[in-house]
């Protein structure tokens, strides 16, 4: 049976799924309960200086698929609304408690040496496994010159990490935000002021929805809105793509990366953690389903790498970022052709409206005379093998990719003759 252990920047874990610094690590009760449901471990919710923060009502919404499923889930909330000192006196306690299960504590602080240093020893006397840096936080706190206004400044992380390094002798992670150009710049901001790991993405600045009678955004406060931060299921391609920027990054390759976003089952966490991430994060999920979906996580992810050989989770840590590489490089020699399985086949006529109105017309529509039954066709001469079809056909398995056997050899664009810089692009790779 695979083994779910993890090391990850030197902090043992009995399994890689841990909850994100949210609402359902803000208090003792929620996490005591987390850890009896199985989760390897927890970043407690955001910490700061006293007083604490106050929050408003109400604090979320979400983006809706159909039935009512929640694709992208916003909130306004922000860290903590209770006191420094009971947070810390519960931490310490759970940990006594739970020695065997992960705490890492998340802290945002105005950006002041002097209050960093202060809490630093603090948090150690709990006896925690580490600290997140919260650089993230899209509302309220960078309002306050905290959060995202510092994890946009890759001058500011890498000093305001450097102090904390320097006044503690706990694994300091830096939780990156993703409202940001190129994640690359504050990951190596963060390296180089000795972070000992990155985890991200934090949420993104996000308006999901109005009421359109009262004209507002939800949710709503008194007449009134404002953008949160976005994240579920929906998010989690943005975040997978930032967590395998940092890991093929040479000046970011082979830094702990902790991936969050979108994190839902099994499939999810393998998918980060194939792309470079040592543990995973998850929030929203856990929001809406429960503690207990840690158990299916668990059970799936074990399956899966025992289908596969893999004995443990460094054996396919990473294992696809090096086939993640920039457009330029990709073989433009490389063809597929879309293929229907006419036994699958529905005869809906999806992917011929969609490869008719809006791709290359290479799906034939044939109408039966007699009958007026319909069959759809692929037209290999005007196919090239854009997915589309692939994508809107609702039989999974129906359409297929054929890969063609062309008769060329690997050919990227820095060597293609109908670059019209092929030459100079060649020169400075």
């Amino acid at each position: 049976m695979a083994d779910l252990s993890i090391e990850f920047c030197g902090i043992k874990s009995i399994n890689p799924f841990w909850l994100a610094s949210a609402p359902p690590t803000d208090k003792a009760y929620n996490v005591v309960r987390a850890f009896e449901a199985g989760w390897g471990g927890v970043v407690w919710k955001t910490l700061g200086e006293d007083p604490a923060a106050v929050n408003v009502s109400s604090r979320y919404s979400a983006h809706y698929g159909k039935n009512r499923e929640v694709l992208g889930f916003n909130n306004i909330e922000l860290i903590t609304d209770r006191s420094l000192e009971i947070n810390l006196q519960e931490i310490t306690q759970v940990k006594k408690d739970w020695p065997d299960r992960v705490i890492i504590v998340s802290l945002m602080l105005p950006c002041e040496e002097r209050l960093w240093a202060d809490i630093m020893p603090k948090v150690e006397a709990t006896g925690a496994d580490g600290i997140e840096l919260n650089f993230g936080c899209p509302h309220g706190m960078p309002e306050r010159g905290m959060g995202a206004a510092v994890g946009q400044v890759p001058e500011y992380v890498e000093m305001v990490t450097r102090w904390c390094k320097q006044n503690t002798k706990l694994p300091v992670i830096v939780k990156l935000t993703p409202n940001i150009t190129d994640v690359r710049a504050p990951a190596r901001a963060a390296k180089a002021g000795g972070a000992d790991a990155v985890s991200l993405i934090n949420t993104i600045n996000s308006i999901t929805h109005l009421d359109l009678d009262q004209m507002v955004a939800f949710p709503i406060v008194g007449g009134a809105s404002t953008h949160g931060g976005y994240c579920g299921s929906a998010v989690k391609p943005i975040a997978l793509n930032m967590v395998a920027e940092i890991a093929r990054d040479p000046q970011t390759a082979g830094l702990p990366i902790s991936g969050i976003g979108g994190i839902g089952n099994w499939r999810d966490a393998a998918e980060f953690i194939a792309l470079g991430s040592g543990c995973v994060q998850v929030c929203t999920a856990a929001m809406l389903h429960g503690f207990r979906i840690v158990e299916e996580m668990k059970d799936g992810l074990s399956r899966w790498m025992d289908q596969k050989g893999y004995k443990s989770i460094s054996e396919f840590s990473g294992k696809a970022v090096p086939n993640t590489t920039d457009w330029k490089y990709l073989n433009m020699n490389y063809q597929v052709i879309a293929q229907i399985n006419q036994d699958d086949c529905i005869k809906c006529g999806r992917c011929y409206v969609a490869c008719e109105d809006t791709s290359h017309q290479s799906i034939n529509q044939l109408i039966d005379a007699v009958t007026g039954a319909r069959t759809y066709e692929v037209n290999k001469e005007e196919c090239v093998g854009c997915n589309l079809c692939e994508i809107t056909c609702p039989v999974q398995g129906c359409i297929t990719m054929v890969p063609q056997d062309t008769g060329k050899p690997y050919m990227n664009w820095t060597q293609d003759p109908r670059n019209p810089r092929a030459e100079k692009v060649a020169e400075t790779v």
